[in-house]
């Protein structure tokens, strides 16, 4: 899925459409932030003035918000429980 693809469940009048939406949107900037955390972590070269440490912060409360999403999505039935 791709940011784009959420753009109308985020409109939604229905909240667990919306939920739909800020779980996929959670769930792809978290990825996106780990890559780019391992691409300076490989001695790739920072688009900004990035602190390693402030990234890996960030990753850390975003993975955090995203595992009390992915409960929610599981008590709805939107993806499977373990």
């Amino acid at each position: 899925m791709e940011l784009k693809e959420t753009v109308d469940l985020m409109m939604s009048e229905n909240r667990k459409e919306r939920l739909k939406a800020e779980y996929w949107q959670t769930k792809l900037r978290l990825e996106r932030l780990n890559a780019y955390i391992s691409k300076l972590n490989a001695g790739g070269e920072a688009d900004v003035d990035d602190s390693v440490d402030v990234l890996q912060a960030q990753s850390t409360a975003m993975h955090d918000y995203l595992y009390f999403l992915e409960i929610r999505m599981k008590m709805y039935g939107f993806i499977a429980a373990d």
